[in-house]
């Protein structure tokens, strides 16, 4: 890997911070965000990455963020969009709030991010440089539950495609679409039983499986505007 940084927006827990651990004990630098300060952010800092607490549901703290990349780093890897919200219609907001959230985090944050710092990719001194926005299976089913959450994430993937075709062929642009990684320490029996049915391989994708899709979308000189699925099997049941 470059020794030039990577973005990854929110590296707190799960995903985000498995990616950034994976990247700094292979030597390359990490600047990472996070919207909740978790104790699990001391161990990131202690291996060098640089922290940046910002809530992609506000504007100005993203516009922050850029204005703070701009003026200490000339170049960038890759950007990984891992930063997400979960909303399901019945939480306890308005529907148009809920929907503004979702677009806002998925979409309009990494739209703003991408355009913003797309020069830095540019000037990396790899062969390319990338955009990985972390999508998820439901962007092309929708979902009963989640449907603004789906929405987005189907937005994101069309936000992958237009990147794709504007920045090529210095950077590339891509998402990746998981199903189940990991299940929560408060999942239930019950709740996994049902999640773990859904696929044919009757089981969680797992951290190392994630890290590798991201490190082959990385890899990869040749693969851009696709969304890769990393869903068990789903599709088939």
């Amino acid at each position: 890997m470059s020794e030039e940084p990577i973005l990854i927006t929110g590296v707190a827990r799960r995903v985000g911070l498995h990616l950034a651990h994976t990247f700094l004990d292979r030597g390359t630098p990490v600047i990472g965000t996070y919207r909740t300060p978790r104790p699990s952010l001391a161990e990131l800092e202690h291996k060098g990455a640089e922290l940046h607490q910002c809530d992609f549901d506000d504007e100005t703290q993203t516009d922050a963020l850029v204005k703070n990349i701009l003026q200490n780093h000339d170049s960038l890897r890759a950007i990984i969009h891992n930063a997400s919200d979960w909303l399901p219609e019945k939480a306890e907001l308005p529907s148009a709030e809920i929907m503004r959230r979702m677009m806002q985090v998925h979409v309009s944050a990494p739209y703003q991010i991408n355009l913003a710092l797309e020069h830095l990719l540019e000037a990396s001194n790899a062969s390319h440089a990338d955009i990985i926005h972390v999508g998820d299976y439901v962007s092309s089913r929708g979902s009963k539950k989640h449907i603004a959450y789906a929405a987005s994430k189907a937005a994101q993937d069309n936000l992958t495609q237009s990147f794709a075709a504007k920045l090529a062929p210095k950077i590339k642009v891509n998402s990746l679409a998981p199903a189940l990684v990991m299940f929560n320490p408060d999942d239930d029996d019950e709740y996994r039983r049902k999640a773990l049915d859904k696929s044919l391989m009757q089981r969680e994708a797992g951290l190392d499986e994630f890290q590798h899709a991201i490190d082959y979308l990385l890899q990869s000189h040749y693969v851009t505007g696709r969304v890769l699925p990393m869903d068990g099997g789903r599709h088939l049941r």
